[in-house]
């Protein structure tokens, strides 16, 4: 079969790959001049499993309420007039209830344990160099409060088969000596033993050359203007590449994984999907001080800040902006970074070669990426992954790969069927 793929990020790279080994002939297609250019370029590095539990969850709407205002809030809702940003908010609203919550985590659990299992034999079986770490994420916790609480989700974590352990602050500084200078501060921590972390922009580049090796087509630096539509099916897609010449690329399946620009896609079908971009941020800085920078991965649950050990770099991510598609950067939000970076870890990294990027996450407002059928029958979608489009993407490829072969897909997660 034919299989044409919109968007070469990490959606994009590992369904190419997963499809390609089943057997199938697959071309990607790519606005980027190369393959993990986009939301998939400089992100947190985390696979998270042990965070499963989506933004929308009871306790989200008043801890937002609590952050208006602030111009540096892990949260900022920036008011446009946009029916689909307030229809997106609305959703995220419904999905605040306690039992949409629940239903969401363990379906976020499930898929992501499925999709951990398939990164490490991926990663195995081609050798795959992308400065990854099964150290696993250390959540950090300031508040007491908060922290008195983290025993009943630790519980919660071991019913869905996700792996962790409860540290005090000494035990955490003990095994990450690079928190000594927040030692003060820390209430306590809870070790993911599951996670791991990764550059998903190296990610995506090797496994792109393995797929292209292996016979997968890229075509980059084009532009996909228009669907050929033959009796209610696609049969193709045209495209523009970077010197405006026009390519037809003939398909028996279309798989979207466009991120953000997924919604734009397939409006002309008909096709609905609750994504909207939430802008995130991150800083990365070379290490100058081995002993001052950690080996863990951590994330700042207070601040919704992450922190990864990339080889010889530090990646530090968080913040979420909800304002359309303006991908200008706001020097407020780069800043809050980089002061959790001079606060946590002083003297770990070279602030005078930051490197800060931006990006758009499509994002649900259940935090339930879209995988499977739509309405027309050779088009799928792989996309709306959110913050956790790494933690995700080799379980959802293998599954969008079995669906479109007509089988269930293994981990118990509500795929589209149409």
């Amino acid at each position: 079969m034919e299989v044409l793929i919109i968007g070469a990020g990490l959606a994009g790279v590992t369904s190419a790959w997963y499809l390609n080994q089943a057997g199938h002939s697959v071309t990607v297609v790519d606005r980027r001049p190369g393959p993990g250019m986009e939301t998939s370029f400089a992100n947190g590095g985390q696979i998270s499993v042990s965070h499963p539990e989506p933004w929308a969850n009871p306790t989200a709407p008043a801890t937002i309420l609590r952050w208006l205002g602030r111009k540096d809030a892990p949260l900022l809702f920036r008011l446009r007039a946009d029916p689909a940003q307030w229809r997106w908010a609305a959703a995220f609203l419904r999905e605040c209830l306690p039992g949409r919550t629940a239903y969401n985590t363990r379906a976020i659990a499930n898929l992501a344990l499925y999709s951990r299992s398939e990164l490490k034999s991926l990663r195995e079986s081609l050798g795959l160099e992308y400065d990854a770490s099964e150290a696993g994420i250390l959540h950090l916790f300031q508040n007491r409060r908060e922290f008195s609480g983290i025993p009943a989700r630790q519980q919660e974590l071991e019913s869905l088969g996700i792996h962790t352990r409860l540290l005090s602050a000494d035990e955490a500084v003990d095994l990450e000596p690079a928190l000594k200078k927040v030692r003060p501060q820390l209430a306590g921590a809870l070790h993911g033993l599951d996670d791991e972390s990764g550059d998903a922009h190296l990610f995506c580049q090797a496994l792109a050359a393995k797929a292209a090796a292996a016979g997968v087509r890229f075509s980059f630096d084009s532009r996909l203007y228009e669907f050929d539509i033959v009796k209610g099916r696609i049969r193709g897609a045209r495209v523009l590449d970077g010197d405006l010449r026009a390519g037809v690329f003939k398909a028996d399946a279309v798989v979207v994984a466009a991120g953000s620009y997924s919604p734009g896609l397939l409006k002309r079908f008909g096709v609905k999907l609750p994504i909207y971009p939430v802008k995130g941020y991150s800083v990365t800085v070379p290490i100058i001080d081995e002993s001052l920078a950690p080996r863990h991965s951590l994330t700042d649950e207070s601040r919704r800040i992450v922190c990864s050990r990339l080889g010889d770099r530090l990646r530090v991510a968080g913040t979420a902006e909800l304002n359309g598609f303006d991908l200008s950067p706001n020097p407020a939000r780069s800043a809050a970074i980089v002061r959790w970076l001079e606060s946590h870890l002083p003297g770990a990294a070279d602030l005078s070669q930051a490197e800060h990027w931006c990006g758009l996450r499509p994002a649900t407002p259940s935090n339930l990426p879209q995988i499977g059928r739509t309405l027309i029958d050779n088009l799928y979608v792989n996309t709306g992954h959110g913050t956790l489009g790494w933690t995700l993407a080799c379980g959802s490829a293998k599954a969008i790969t079995d669906i479109l072969e007509d089988r269930r897909p293994e981990p118990d997660f509500p795929f589209r069927r149409g």
